[in-house]
């Protein structure tokens, strides 16, 4: 019966660390997007796999793209 004593506010104190580590996570949008890192990980495109080169290569590519972006070639289909 004296364990209570100890029980009762050792399990207060972490109802209150549980309640503060929620409302912090809420704060901080730490639920902002459930469903993006779940759909992330199907991609193959990771930059971090591929050589300096490639990288290089796919930057200059993106910085042409949108000078092009206006043409509406249907050969390129």
């Amino acid at each position: 019966m004296t364990i209570l004593y100890l029980l009762i506010p050792l399990s207060l104190i972490l109802l209150g660390l549980a309640v503060w580590a929620f409302f912090w996570a809420v704060k901080n949008d730490q639920f902002e997007d459930l469903e993006g890192p779940a759909h992330r990980i199907l991609f193959d495109e990771d930059e971090n796999d591929l050589t300096p080169a490639e990288r290089e290569r796919r930057r200059q590519a993106a910085q042409r793209k949108p000078a092009n972006e206006g043409d509406d070639d249907p050969a390129e289909r």
